[in-house]
């Protein structure tokens, strides 16, 4: 049913918005590997609800509970259940919305495929379901530790505001000294502003994060149809709101010829073979080659606004609807560390599928 990600190192998710709570099962995690609990709640902080005045003011903890798999700190090679109770649903301020399509939302599609819908805050389709990938996420960044692995994104653009540094130029330390986790204190504070304004008209807004990762092995990826691009494409647009994924040169490429594009290979005084350029984004046919993995992601305004609008209701009849409850103005700030759990969890699967190339 679709609520698996990974063939090695896989996750499965679980839970409802306005159930009980979510979880995760990871399954294919090596043994021996030391399971930070503390990590993985500091991942999750960073995701969690409430966390600043420009994100939705649902009060969760989000503190996780760790089930099985774990043995005196280590995993043990057997799955790892994760659970994250929720604490702060309020299913009543969804009660008007019953019989209604809220427009943009997975409310008729979700009817249409399965003849019902969990229309408190959306079920399954709740961007709260992100939290299980966060934590599954966290233990893929352990795993990747041993690896040298750095996984970074950020907040590069929210609506029409840009920050039109290059990713090698941005200090990484200032994305968590701001809420909009945009490493320039002058453009966080204008995206900051430009939330703020959109949420006080009752609206939302979208933008872009961008995604880069360092010392990657050359090798990861497989040809045809599970090339590394694709896997890490098929991980941003599995997540909530995410409309658009890019990598290397992406879309930007087009108007450079093949003369330009190319990245020219060389040896440095390691001896190592490096491209001088690097508009192909660490990935050529489908596998890594050892330069930094960069992308850009882009998020569409949430769906939710506080503004009066028509739609349909189940019965096929026009009428209209309004937002309620808690909501993000803009989804970005939070993405920033969901979108760095789905590069861990696609990387960690695929340097388990290069160790058994090797056997």
């Amino acid at each position: 049913m679709s609520n698996s990600f990974g063939k090695i190192f896989k996750i499965t998710t679980f839970g409802e918005s306005h159930g009980k709570g979510i979880g995760v099962v990871i399954d294919g995690c090596p043994a021996g590997l030391t399971i930070d609990m503390d990590f993985v709640q500091s991942e999750l902080d960073r995701r969690r609800p409430g966390q600043s005045a420009i994100v939705t003011q649902r009060k969760e903890t989000d503190n996780v509970e760790l089930l099985s798999g774990v043995w005196q700190g280590q995993s043990t090679g057997t799955p790892i259940a994760l659970w994250i109770a929720n604490q702060d649903a309020k299913s009543q301020d969804y009660s008007e919305f019953a019989d209604k399509f809220r427009p943009s939302h997975a409310d008729y599609t979700y009817f249409a495929k399965y003849g019902l819908r969990d229309y408190r805050g959306g079920g399954r389709s709740s961007a709260r379901e992100t939290a299980s990938r966060v934590a599954g996420g966290a233990i893929a960044k352990l795993f990747l530790q041993q690896y040298n692995i750095k996984i970074c994104a950020y907040t590069s653009q929210v609506g029409n505001i840009i920050l039109e540094k290059n990713y090698k130029e941005i200090d990484i330390s200032l994305i968590e000294q701001n809420p909009v986790r945009c490493p320039d204190v002058l453009v966080a504070q204008e995206m900051e502003n430009l939330i703020r304004e959109v949420r006080k008209d009752g609206d939302t807004i979208g933008g872009v994060i961008t995604t880069f990762v360092q010392n990657v092995d050359v090798g990861l990826g497989e040809p045809v149809f599970d090339r590394l691009h694709a896997e890490l494409g098929k991980a941003m647009l599995s997540l909530p709101a995410c409309k658009g994924f890019e990598y290397g040169s992406g879309f930007a490429g087009v108007s450079m010829r093949g003369s330009q594009h190319n990245d020219i290979f060389y040896k440095n005084e390691n001896n190592d073979i490096k491209t001088h350029s690097n508009h192909s984004g660490g990935i050529q046919g489908g596998i890594s080659n050892g330069e930094d993995i960069y992308f850009r992601t882009a998020f569409k305004p949430v769906a939710t606004i506080m503004q009066k609008q028509n739609t349909l209701n189940e019965q096929g009849e026009e009428t209209t609807i309004q937002g309620k409850g808690r909501h993000d103005p803009c989804v970005v700030p939070r993405a920033v560390p969901m979108v760095e759990a789905m590069t861990a969890l696609v990387l960690a699967d695929f340097y388990l599928r290069k160790r058994n190339d090797k056997i």
